[in-house]
């Protein structure tokens, strides 16, 4: 029986090359050149880095100074480090609905949101793009003008994510964040970054991720004796390691896109007349970082047989107000977000990344349609 990761790298001799410089050179340059590349690639004026996503939700929302009981509202079907972020501060999350077929926030329920939580502490909205199709940021973008707050977003490992042919970047939204691999325990390696156009926010950031301190550097990055901190700092700057492998995997993520679209291709022609099975709605431009079917009968059930058959999958995404901390901090009902309920009880992630092979995809599909078959 064959196994089958939901996720493994591609890491080539690149990365070594990168990784080999960066332990050998004292004086190496890899973090300014990712940076710089990041900021060239979207065409942004600042690009920060960090040590993975969640620190840049944290280290952003520390740039912009929020405070206790200031608010964001943000999408009930996104991975919990938005809102652990906004937690972090004591501050609110305030949760909405989502779009049933591309699983992003719905503009109709931002709306409707707003409309009930016009609060002076509203600060703005962080929007989580899915599965590698963004939300609809136009309608999202004329909502938050309207109300006069702000629009971050993250895209989590969507590096390339286009909306109406335009990178995702610094065009659309006050900052968007992203990360390179998505290993969540035991990465290979990790990085995540920002971009922003927004001068305010990149000097600030830049300075809280190393302790907010001030000091002049020799050419190895060693602290002069006299330093000073000027504010309440952290620790997110990344390692010179991880943005040597951060740099090999952007640099390849052209090809993992292209990797991806075929697979999802094959993907939708083997599955398309599947029983029981309904593939991805492309709505909008679509790099599949995840394929997300969904199973209309017992969702656990085919997910724990494509298991005993050697194929994991996962959930993207456990909606944020079944997880106990925020069920039980806001009180929230199960069937308050009616459209992420209804997702979640069929959503599956089936395995999509540029590593897997063709008789790996042929084994999925084939496995999946026995599954599915047997239960008609």
């Amino acid at each position: 029986m064959q196994e089958i990761l939901f996720y493994k790298p591609t890491i080539d001799e690149r990365e070594l090359e990168l990784i080999k410089r960066a332990i050998s050179e004292q004086n190496t340059t890899i973090i300014e050149e990712f940076e710089d590349k990041l900021r060239k690639y979207f065409n942004a004026k600042f690009a920060v880095t960090t040590i993975n996503n969640a620190a840049t939700h944290h280290l952003a929302l520390s740039a912009m100074d929020v405070k206790r009981g200031d608010k964001f509202i943000c999408s009930v079907n996104a991975f919990p480090s938005i809102a652990q972020a906004i937690r972090h501060f004591d501050a609110e999350p305030i949760f909405v609905d989502i779009d049933e077929d591309d699983f992003t926030i719905s503009p109709k329920a931002l709306l409707e949101c707003l409309e009930k939580n016009n609060h002076k502490k509203l600060k703005g909205v962080f929007v989580n793009h899915v599965a590698g199709q963004s939300a609809m940021m136009d309608e999202i973008n004329e909502i938050a003008k309207h109300y006069n707050i702000a629009v971050l977003d993250d895209a989590n490992r969507a590096v390339g994510l286009t909306y109406k042919g335009e990178k995702l970047g610094a065009n659309r939204s006050l900052l968007t964040c992203f990360q390179i691999h998505s290993q969540t325990i035991n990465p290979t390696a990790a990085a995540g970054f920002m971009i922003t156009n927004d001068e305010n926010i990149a000097k600030k950031a830049e300075l809280l991720r190393n302790y907010a301190l001030v000091s002049k550097l020799d050419k190895s990055g060693n602290m002069d004796y006299i330093y000073d901190v000027v504010d309440i700092g952290l620790k997110y700057d990344i390692t010179t390691i991880n943005a040597a492998f951060a740099l090999g995997q952007f640099e390849k993520h052209l090809d993992f896109i292209k990797r991806r679209q075929e697979i999802a291709e094959i993907y939708d022609n083997e599955l398309k007349d599947c029983p029981h099975i309904s593939t991805p709605v492309k709505k909008r431009e679509h790099i599949y970082n995840q394929y997300i079917i969904k199973v209309d009968k017992n969702r656990d059930g085919f997910a724990k047989e494509l298991l005993e058959n050697g194929i994991h999958t996962s959930l993207h995404y456990v909606p944020i107000h079944l997880l106990t901390y925020y069920r039980n901090k806001y009180d929230l009902k199960v069937n308050a977000y009616p459209n992420a309920l209804k997702n979640y009880q069929q959503i599956l992630s089936l395995p999509i990344y540029s590593a897997l092979k063709d008789d790996e995809i042929a084994y999925i599909c084939q496995k999946i349609k026995e599954i599915a078959k047997s239960r008609v």
